[in-house]
């Protein structure tokens, strides 16, 4: 019989655990995503009413821009190391994300690696098991469990500390989040075609920045419970095409959790993923190398060991 890691077995004994915490509600971030959602919304008015074209055109573009760096930045270059970028396009990844507005590169991968450490437990921060609202929204709304904080505290993140321009990045955040999403994004569209700052801030900062903190949210809640689980029917993570669609290729996520280290976060050759089409031209311009990537024999043997039967090809119905 094959020993069990300490890491599958701490694993198994959270999944276990009858959990009697009972959150509190955590005032700031209820308030502050409330704002944003309000005025998101009165932003997508102004996009949809046609009032502000022009801006409504940049405020899509930008806001494309920053979202392809938080799967292909801090997702899967810093998170799961699954490629190497050149200092150029590390610096670019950076600056996205810091506009993206979830919180410092830091902070982001110490959350990721916990959640994939210790997916759907009480240690994981957006436990999907506490339902679907938690694990979208709910989990920024309350106070941490214990064992997120707990196991939070030993995750290694030595390879950021290590990196300068993370910690310069995590240090400065808040300073650097208005100048780029704010003073610039912004002033974009007021100093070029003097739109009003009123719309352009509404359109390209409050608009993008509700959509874009949802569209990430998504891989929490729907890519956890509604889809196929192809390569291992045993986690909670599943396929979902819906979802690969508006977070540009994130929705292949019961394969994401199978092979975390895979840099196109799907099996080649699957549709929805602008993120790894993205990737491979970052490679051939020479930005990104040492790309990682699972071979055919490698899904193959996970799907028929593991998956639900529901794989396209390798289908063990």
């Amino acid at each position: 019989m094959e020993k069990k890691s300490e890491d599958t077995e701490e694993l198994d004994v959270l999944k276990e655990k009858i959990d009697q915490f009972v959150p509190s509600i955590f005032w700031p971030n209820v308030i502050g995503l409330t704002i944003i959602h309000i005025c998101g919304i009165y932003g997508w008015y102004l996009f949809l009413s046609g009032r502000v074209i022009l801006t409504s055109i940049y405020a899509m573009v930008t806001g494309y821009m920053i979202t392809l760096a938080v799967p292909l930045g801090a997702h899967r270059l810093w998170a799961h190391r699954s490629y190497k970028a050149k200092l150029p396009l590390r610096i670019c990844f950076l600056i996205g994300q810091t506009m993206s507005g979830q919180y410092s590169l830091w902070f982001w991968v110490r959350d990721h690696r916990l959640h994939h450490k210790y997916s759907d437990t009480d240690a994981d921060p957006h436990n999907s098991r506490r339902g679907f609202f938690f694990s979208h929204v709910g989990w920024l709304l309350v106070t941490k469990h214990p064992e997120v904080i707990a196991k939070g505290r030993q995750i290694d993140l030595s390879d950021l500390e290590a990196d300068p321009w993370i910690m310069f990045q995590k240090r400065y955040y808040l300073i650097l989040h208005i100048i780029f999403s704010i003073l610039i994004l912004v002033g974009i569209p007021y100093y070029f075609w003097n739109e009003t700052v009123w719309n352009s801030f509404m359109t390209c900062y409050m608009g993008r920045y509700a959509t874009s903190l949802n569209i990430t949210w998504c891989v929490n809640s729907f890519a956890h419970i509604y889809g196929t689980r192809p390569y291992d029917k045993n986690m909670k993570p599943v396929e979902n095409k819906y979802v690969s669609m508006v977070t540009l290729g994130e929705g292949w996520h019961n394969y994401h959790h199978a092979f975390p280290w895979d840099c196109n976060a799907a099996e080649l050759g699957r549709d929805y993923n602008l993120s790894g089409k993205v990737l491979a031209f970052l490679e051939r311009i020479g930005q990104a190398y040492d790309l990682k990537k699972a071979t055919k024999d490698m899904a193959m043997n996970r799907v028929l060991n593991h998956g639900d039967g529901s794989h396209p090809v390798y289908s063990t119905r």
